[in-house]
């Protein structure tokens, strides 16, 4: 964390400061910090955080990074969370279910299993009270990608393909899309390459079904992008829906 002269502020005032090489954000609080961690941890040292840091009322250690996502093991925000502010492989030991989630920061792509495998969930800055809100099959969460903002009003282009490797009939797109079969007259997508920005393939017309995440790069087949057959009823530009 860098180092900086504070003033004195309002306990629960949320801002910027600006420390030596960057701007971060920051929340200020009269007590123990609570990121990357669950809620209700004890804190060793009497109080001190990770780092050294002493987050005690009258401390001058009172900056921390906002935590970018937080999960609830209830619906509505309700029992045990977590708070998370960078890839996890496996969030297994941290809770056993996942019910409620407040994205605060980037976008996030959350998957049933760890080692970034399952079902994915494509999540935008927001809050989302239960697992349908996020389209979700069931109350599991196990790993997690978080990814810039950086393409929010950056150029998107995206070619699909009839058939692997890039053969057959060809279309591109640079807006969202609805209706594959609507604009492409088929039904399976074989191959698929992201020139700009991020998307979401979805399995179904009209954002519904299964989502698969697609980074810019090429995908010679339908398993590169982890699906297990080549249908993909819509698709759209990774934004802040």
């Amino acid at each position: 964390m860098g180092q900086g002269a504070l003033k004195d502020i309002d306990p629960t005032e949320r801002r910027e400061d600006v420390f030596a090489g960057g701007i971060a954000l920051v929340e200020i609080r009269d007590t123990a910090c609570s990121h990357s961690k669950f809620d209700g941890m004890e804190d060793k040292n009497n109080g001190d955080v990770e780092m050294g840091l002493d987050f005690r009322p009258g401390s001058k250690d009172i900056t921390c990074i906002l935590p970018q996502i937080i999960f609830y093991e209830d619906r509505n925000f309700q029992g045990r969370h977590y708070e998370c502010s960078s890839d996890c492989a496996d969030l297994s030991p941290y809770f056993s279910r996942c019910n409620s989630i407040r994205v605060e920061s980037d976008w996030w792509v959350l998957y049933e299993k760890p080692n970034y495998m399952g079902y994915q969930y494509v999540l935008t800055r927001g809050e989302y009270p239960d697992y349908q809100h996020w389209m979700g099959f069931n109350d599991r969460v196990r790993s997690c990608r978080s990814y810039p903002q950086q393409y929010r009003r950056g150029a998107y282009r995206l070619r699909i393909y009839e058939r692997p490797d890039f053969g057959g009939q060809m279309m591109e797109f640079t807006d969202d899309c609805p209706s594959v079969y609507d604009h492409f007259r088929y039904h399976d997508i074989h191959s698929c390459h992201v020139m700009d920005g991020y998307w979401v393939f979805y399995e179904h017309p009209s954002y519904r079904g299964r989502q698969y995440f697609m980074r810019p790069g090429e995908y010679r087949r339908y398993t590169d992008w982890e699906a297990t057959y080549s249908t993909v009823g819509s698709f759209r530009r990774m934004r802040d829906f």
